[in-house]
């Protein structure tokens, strides 16, 4: 029975939660970070007052949250908020928010992943009139449904959990239906 130990399973599981919980800390981190850059008080700025809960929803840390808020109210980290646009296996359309540091980088990661899953970049607002926010919330839905088929399916949700990996991308959104 060499070779198997309980614990080395143990802690080779904990190994993964733990990152999925640091990437997903991160994102919501980040996105306190680029709400609270002009107004750092969420009782008068309902984008910060939502990024919060979230985080609170996902068992962030009440320390970190408050550093968060600090770190963009001090202007220590320069996080820019991006807007992208591609269309997917299908035709279907996708809008992928992202908040990074460098935008050069996200935009030459993002390019990357769709191009090696079937994707194709969109100029800058090819792809955004297709979404409009839902009434009291940053939530995305689309206008219009693109039907595609269950293959042209799979192969869309291979690309956006790729895409949801990514550590900058914040929400994805597409407007694809299956047949």
């Amino acid at each position: 029975m060499a070779g198997h130990s309980r614990w080395a399973q143990i802690k080779h599981q904990k190994l993964i939660t733990d990152r999925k919980r640091g990437q997903l800390f991160s994102k919501l981190l980040d996105a306190i970070v680029a709400a609270a850059k002009n107004e750092p008080d969420p009782k008068f700025n309902p984008r910060l007052r939502t990024a919060v809960d979230k985080a609170r929803e996902n068992n962030v840390p009440q320390e970190n949250i408050e550093r968060a808020i600090r770190r963009a109210h001090e202007s220590a980290k320069g996080l820019e908020e991006i807007m992208l646009g591609a269309y997917g296996p299908g035709g279907a359309a996708i809008l992928i928010e992202a908040i990074t540091e460098n935008k050069n980088r996200t935009i030459a990661e993002v390019k990357n992943i769709l191009n090696e899953n079937g994707g194709k970049w969109a100029e800058a607002g090819s792809v955004a009139w297709v979404f409009e926010k839902k009434q009291g919330s940053e939530e995305r839905q689309p206008k219009f449904v693109q039907q595609v088929d269950t293959d042209a399916r799979g192969k869309l949700e291979k690309l956006v959990s790729l895409l949801k990996d990514q550590d900058d991308v914040q929400g994805i959104y597409t407007n694809a239906s299956v047949e």
